[in-house]
């Protein structure tokens, strides 16, 4: 296996892009966000590439920031260095116009929990643990988590895991919403780019307008999400790829969908 912090693989129509510190259950520091960063640079880039999976090697998704790093910043620095890469990075990865799911296949803590919160889709390892722990460090979540956690659970239990640092099984974390559903860990990634298919097999132009269309509304007022959704899908009966879908049910037979 090559020894780059972050792996790039195709399998299929789905790009997926495996953490690969398991040396240190592949904390991120800043040149593996940096390589991170690229590796999505890559699978945007490539149309045969419909679908993006996130997983990590070994024990770990990712089991948080690379503390020994950490210790050895400074506010100012860290803001413009090290925090302006991974907000970034993070708000890339949610606003991709491609799908992503994370296939938790273990430790997802601080930064892995806040980059699992930034994929659509989540299948976790029935051994994944979540958790947001940096309070036990004289810290607190610092790369989206204190807003994308509380924006996805409950207030109340996302102050919780904020609060005490704990750590919460993939059941639990599945009963928060925190996921879509636990899997055996030896069946986890053929579950994941299961997934990853049958979502490839869609319109890549319909969910790229799709996904826009949930994130922008999610941070509007209702009439004006209603309004952005009606502007929306009117767009998308412009597409040939609408047109294709129908015909092909009418016609009871499989759409080609080409993304146009």
């Amino acid at each position: 296996m090559s020894e780059s912090a972050v792996l790039v693989e195709t399998a299929g129509q789905a790009g997926v892009i495996t953490i690969n510190r398991p040396e240190v259950l592949n904390a991120l520091d800043l040149p593996t966000c940096k390589s991170l960063d690229d590796a999505v640079s890559q699978v945007e880039a490539d149309a045969a590439v419909r679908v993006v999976v996130f997983t990590g090697t070994g024990r770990a998704f990712v089991a948080g920031g690379d503390i020994a790093d950490l210790d050895s910043r400074q506010g100012l620095a860290h803001y413009e260095e090290f925090a302006e890469h991974i907000h970034r990075l993070f708000r890339r990865i949610e606003t991709l116009d491609k799908p992503t799911i994370a296939a938790v296949n273990g430790f997802a803590l601080g930064g892995g929990s806040e980059l699992m919160l930034s994929t659509d889709i989540r299948l976790l390892s029935a051994k994944a643990k979540i958790g947001v722990p940096e309070i036990n460090l004289g810290l607190f979540p610092g790369a989206g988590g204190s807003q994308r956690l509380i924006r996805q659970i409950p207030l109340c239990r996302a102050k919780e895991l904020m609060f005490t640092g704990d750590a919460i099984g993939a059941e639990e974390a599945m009963a928060l919403g925190l996921a879509n559903r636990v899997v055996a860990p030896e069946a986890l990634m053929d579950e994941a780019l299961a997934l990853a298919e049958k979502i490839a097999s869609k319109s890549p132009l319909v969910l790229r307008l799709l996904k826009r269309t949930i994130d922008a509304g999610a941070d509007m007022p209702m009439p004006a999400a209603l309004a952005h959704e009606q502007a929306m899908i009117s767009l998308v009966l412009d597409s040939e790829d609408a047109h294709e879908g129908c015909r092909a049910f009418l016609e009871k037979r499989e759409p080609t969908f080409k993304g146009a």
